[in-house]
C-alpha cells in the first residue's frame, strides 16, 4: 500500500462518523464513504501531497452528499449519534442526555448541524470547516456561534437548566 492510500485509509473512521451523522442511517453512510473514497481514489493526483488527505476528503464527502440530497429530495434525515459518536466522557452514560443531545442536533437545520459536526466533533479548523463547506470563514463563524446557541437552548429545555451538564455542550467547543 502506497503513502497516499495509506494516508486515505486512516482517515476511513472520521469520514464515517460524520457520514452516519449526516444520514442518520449505517447503511447510508456506508454508501457514501465508499462513493467518496472511490472518488478520492480516481482523482488522487488531485490532492496536495504532503498535506493531510482529511479537508480533500470531507470536501468529496460533502459534496456528494449534497449531490444527493439535491437528487433525491428526500425529508428531512434523522441524526442518530451512538455512544462511538461522541467521546462518552463527553456526554456520560446518561441515556437521557444522549437522547436529548441527539434531539437536538437533530433539530438545528442541516447547516448548523453541519458545521457544529466539523469544528467540534471533527476537530477541523474554521478554515478546514469553510473549505470543505465552500463558505466563507465569517459563515463558518457564525453558523457555529447560533448553532451552539440553538443547541445550549434546547439541551437546556430539554433537560433543566439546572440539570445540564456543561460537558455537552462544551464538547462541541473546541477552537482551532
Amino acid at each position: 500500500m502506497s503513502h497516499q492510500t495509506e494516508a486515505i485509509a486512516a482517515e476511513i473512521p472520521r469520514l464515517r462518523r460524520y457520514a452516519r451523522a449526516l444520514t442518520g442511517a449505517d447503511a447510508e453512510a456506508d454508501d457514501l464513504v465508499q462513493e467518496t473514497l472511490a472518488r478520492a481514489l480516481s482523482r488522487i493526483e488531485q490532492w496536495q501531497t504532503g498535506e493531510s488527505p482529511r479537508k480533500w476528503l470531507f470536501s468529496i464527502l460533502h459534496n456528494l452528499h449534497v449531490d444527493i440530497l439535491r437528487r433525491t429530495a428526500r425529508r428531512p434525515q434523522h441524526l442518530s449519534i451512538d455512544a462511538t459518536d461522541v467521546a462518552p466522557a463527553a456526554i456520560g452514560n446518561d441515556l437521557g442526555t444522549r437522547r436529548d443531545l441527539d434531539n437536538g442536533l437533530q433539530a438545528l437545520s442541516p447547516e448548523h448541524r453541519q458545521v457544529l459536526l466539523l469544528v467540534g466533533l471533527e476537530g477541523l479548523s474554521y478554515a478546514e470547516a469553510a473549505d470543505v463547506l465552500g463558505v466563507p470563514i465569517g459563515t463558518i463563524m457564525s453558523r457555529l456561534a447560533r448553532a451552539r446557541e440553538r443547541l445550549r437552548l434546547l439541551m437546556h429545555c430539554d433537560i433543566g437548566e439546572a440539570d445540564a451538564p456543561p460537558s455537552v455542550v462544551t464538547t462541541f467547543r473546541r477552537i482551532k
